[in-house]
């Protein structure tokens, strides 16, 4: 297996799609937030709790894989215009020889599973208590919003106005 981030870009290696996401859903920081937000939680967050998540539960590679697809969905082409590692995109254009429209669309499809992995995760029964899986979706969530209609990470100037509609002028119950 060749070396990963760094040297597959100084090595203009694209790596298999297996290799790229073993990488990028860790590299996403996703995995790394959700835990850290459990910090802030005080006495929901148990010894326990932590422990289940550095496991790499289904939910949390769900909302993970969420984050990366559409993440590269959105982003690789705008990359590619830099010196950056190849994206999921282009990782699985290249080995398996089929059209970016093809691999969005699996991509897509990837996310709408991750989604349905993310809605077990809440229909079986855990010993957590719901704020702990509720961190995990709302991280889904945020993604979902962000990069649903464009690419409002790198284009955070798009997301103005419904920060605007949400703390200026919320609705009122």
């Amino acid at each position: 297996m060749k070396p990963s981030g760094a040297k597959w870009r100084q090595e203009n290696y694209v790596p298999t799609i297996e290799e790229y996401m073993q990488v990028a859903l860790i590299s996403s920081g996703y995995p790394m937030l959700i835990t850290n937000s459990y910090v802030a939680m005080g006495e929901v967050a148990t010894k326990e709790a932590f422990h289940w998540i550095s496991n790499d539960p289904k939910i949390l590679k769900a909302s993970t894989t969420i984050c990366r697809l559409m993440d590269d969905i959105v982003s690789h082409e705008f990359e590619q215009t830099r010196d950056h590692v190849a994206s999921g995109v282009e990782c699985y254009m290249k080995q398996y020889g089929v059209s970016r429209e093809e691999t969005v669309k699996l991509f897509q499809e990837d996310v709408a599973n991750a989604w349905k992995d993310i809605n077990e995760g809440f229909m079986k029964p855990t010993i957590f208590p719901m704020p702990i899986l509720t961190v995990v979706l709302n991280f889904a969530r945020v993604i979902d919003f962000i990069y649903k209609d464009g690419d409002s990470y790198t284009n955070s100037h798009t997301l103005k106005a419904h920060i605007e509609l949400l703390l200026v002028d919320p609705v009122i119950l």
